[in-house]
Parts: structure tokens; C-alpha cells; sequence
């Protein structure tokens, strides 16, 4: 996959805990994308973040990094990633609606926290 701007999507979880909502994202990308064999995300911004995850059988190791909640990293292998922006839960739909629609514009470049708040 090419990238052509910063982020590769957008996802809008419902909630912010994380063993309710990853299995279903990793799902439906996977079925996309191909296996997705680790996740990096800021874990301040989850509730119960393990250090792994089995989703349809695939173990999915968990990485932690501190600076964005806004952000989420699937890897398929070796540098082989997807940023996606993550809309925190509760965020009104059009703020919400709007910083997806801007992920998904060729080449934009803009930063998480400006597609949240702009």
C-alpha cells in the first residue's frame, strides 16, 4: 500500500475499552489488509490494555507508546504498518464525520490533533 498522506483511515470506537473494541477492528481489517500481527497504541488512552490479544485464533501482541491517543498502528510484518486516526468515543458526529473525511483526502498531512479540532 502506498501511503499518500499521514494516515491510512480512520477508526471511531465506540468506548474506550480496548478488549471491546480491538477484536472487531482487527477483524474487519484483517479480512482487508491480510493478518495484523501487533497493534501500538498510546495505553493511557484505554481501558485494559494487555500485552497480547488472540482475535479468530491469531495472537496479537500489544505495543505501548506514549504522545498521541489519537492515533492507533496495525502491522502486518516487518515495517509493514497502517496509521489510522482514532475519533475518541462521545466525540460529536460532525466533528467526528469531518476529521474521518479529512483522513481519507490524498496527501493530507495534517496532524490528529487538528482533524479533531478543526
Amino acid at each position: 500500500m502506498l501511503r499518500q498522506g499521514v494516515f491510512d483511515g480512520a477508526w471511531w470506537p465506540r468506548s474506550h475499552h480496548l478488549l471491546a473494541e480491538l477484536p472487531d477492528l482487527i477483524t474487519a481489517l484483517a479480512a482487508h489488509l491480510g493478518r495484523i500481527v501487533r497493534v501500538s497504541l498510546d495505553s493511557p488512552a484505554w481501558e485494559g490494555v494487555p500485552r497480547t490479544l488472540v482475535v479468530n485464533g491469531t495472537v496479537i501482541k500489544i505495543g505501548r507508546f506514549a504522545g498521541s491517543d489519537a492515533t492507533i498502528s496495525l502491522i502486518r510484518g516487518f515495517q509493514d504498518h497502517f496509521l489510522l486516526l482514532v475519533v475518541p468515543p462521545g466525540t460529536h458526529p460532525e466533528t467526528a464525520s469531518s476529521a474521518m473525511t479529512g483522513t481519507a483526502a490524498t496527501g493530507n498531512h495534517t496532524p490528529a490533533v487538528e482533524l479533531l479540532h478543526g
